[in-house]
C-alpha cells in the first residue's frame, strides 16, 4: 500500500494526556506519518546513520540522566545535533522539565516540547500501539461486520442478498454490529485485521423497505462496538442449484486482506434458510477450529475413513470478487 496515513500532533496529546511545555504551531497542522519512536541512546554520542526524523523524540529518566551528566557545553552541543533534525515533537516522561538549553534550542528549530506524566516504558507502549492502529494500512469494502460470541464476522455478497437483515436477527439474538455497507479495515498488525465504521454512518444500518435506523437507539448501547478484529469472512450469495457447496467443511477457504489471509466461508442464500442461526454456528465452529477440533475429521475418524492429512488452503479467494 503506497497511501501514508498521518495524525495530528493534537490528537496524540488528547489521547495522551499531554502537557504542552513549549508550542510554537497549531498543534493540528503537525503531521506524524510514523508509528515508531526514537528513544535517543547512541544519538546523544553523536552516531545518527540510522536515525528517522519523521519519528517522535522520547526522553525518558536514562537519557535525562546522562544529560544531567553533561558539561553545559557539552550538553547543549548534543542537543544541537538532535534537536536540529526537527523530530514532529519531543516527548519528556515521568513529568520532567526541560533542560535550559533544550527549551532555547527547541524555539531556535521550531520543535514542540510535550511532557507526560507516565513512567517511559507505559508511554511508549501506549503510543506505539495508538499510533499502530491509527497509522495501520486500510481498505474500505462493502459488507457488514458484526460481532457473534466474540469471533469478528466480515459478511460479504452482492447488494441485496440480505446482509444487513441478517445483521439486524443477530443484533436481536444479543450480538454487536460495528459496521453496515462500509467497513474500514485496517491492518494492526502482521496477523490481525481490525474493522470499523467510518465515523459519519456509525451504528446506522439500511433495510430495505423500512429505511434508515440507528441501531444504537433502538437496540441500547450493548448492541453496538466500535472496533472489532476479523476473524471469519462468509460470503453470502444466492443459491445455485448448479454449484457444489462444501457440506463437510474439511479443508479450509482462504481469502487475502491486506496481506493476512482470513477464513471464508460461502453460504448459499435461499428461502427458508436462517442465516442468523447458521453464522452464530459458523462463528462457533471457528472458534472450535481455533482451539483445534474439527468435527469432519472426528466424524470421518469414526466412521473408519482416513483421508490423510487435510489441505491448508482449499482456495485462494479472490478478495475484490467477495468485494
Amino acid at each position: 500500500m503506497s497511501t501514508t496515513f498521518s495524525v495530528p500532533l493534537s490528537r496524540i496529546i488528547s489521547e495522551m494526556s499531554l502537557d504542552s511545555v513549549f508550542m510554537p504551531v497549531d498543534p493540528e497542522t503537525v503531521e506524524v506519518v510514523s508509528s515508531q519512536i526514537n528513544r535517543p541512546g547512541v544519538e546523544l554520542t553523536g552516531f545518527f546513520k540510522f536515525y528517522e526524523n519523521n519519528r517522535l523524540l522520547v526522553f525518558g529518566n536514562t537519557e535525562m540522566a546522562y544529560l544531567n551528566g553533561l558539561s553545559q557545553e557539552e550538553r547543549a552541543r548534543v542537543l544541537e545535533d538532535l534537536i536540529s533534525r526537527k523530530a514532529p515533537a519531543l516527548v519528556l516522561c515521568r513529568s520532567f522539565d526541560p533542560f535550559d538549553e533544550m527549551l532555547e534550542l527547541a524555539k531556535q528549530h521550531m520543535v514542540p516540547i510535550l511532557r507526560s506524566h507516565d513512567q517511559t516504558y507505559n508511554f511508549i507502549s501506549a503510543i506505539v500501539a495508538f499510533l499502530n492502529v491509527e497509522l495501520a494500512p486500510r481498505i474500505t469494502r462493502h459488507g457488514v461486520l458484526v460481532e457473534v460470541y466474540g469471533e469478528g464476522i466480515l459478511l460479504v455478497g452482492d447488494s441485496g442478498v440480505g446482509k444487513s437483515e441478517t445483521a439486524i436477527e443477530l443484533v436481536k439474538r444479543g450480538h454487536r454490529l460495528i459496521a453496515d455497507d462500509a467497513v474500514e479495515i485496517r491492518r494492526v498488525s502482521n496477523k490481525t485485521l481490525v474493522g470499523s465504521a467510518p465515523e459519519n454512518i456509525r451504528h446506522f444500518i439500511e433495510l430495505r423497505g423500512v429505511g434508515i435506523i440507528n441501531c444504537r437507539r433502538i437496540f441500547g448501547m450493548g448492541a453496538v462496538k466500535m472496533t472489532e478484529k476479523i476473524d471469519l469472512v462468509i460470503n453470502l450469495e444466492n443459491w445455485d442449484p448448479d454449484k457444489v457447496y462444501d457440506r463437510m467443511g474439511m479443508n479450509d477457504e482462504y481469502v487475502e486482506i491486506l496481506g493476512i489471509r482470513v477464513i471464508t466461508n460461502t453460504i448459499p442464500v435461499k428461502p427458508g434458510r436462517n442465516l442468523a442461526i447458521i453464522i452464530e454456528v459458523a462463528a462457533m465452529n471457528n472458534r472450535q477450529k481455533k482451539m483445534g477440533y474439527n468435527a469432519a475429521q472426528e466424524l470421518l475418524q469414526n466412521l473408519g475413513i482416513d483421508m490423510g492429512e487435510p489441505e491448508q488452503i482449499k482456495v485462494q479467494a479472490d478478495w475484490d470478487a467477495l468485494g
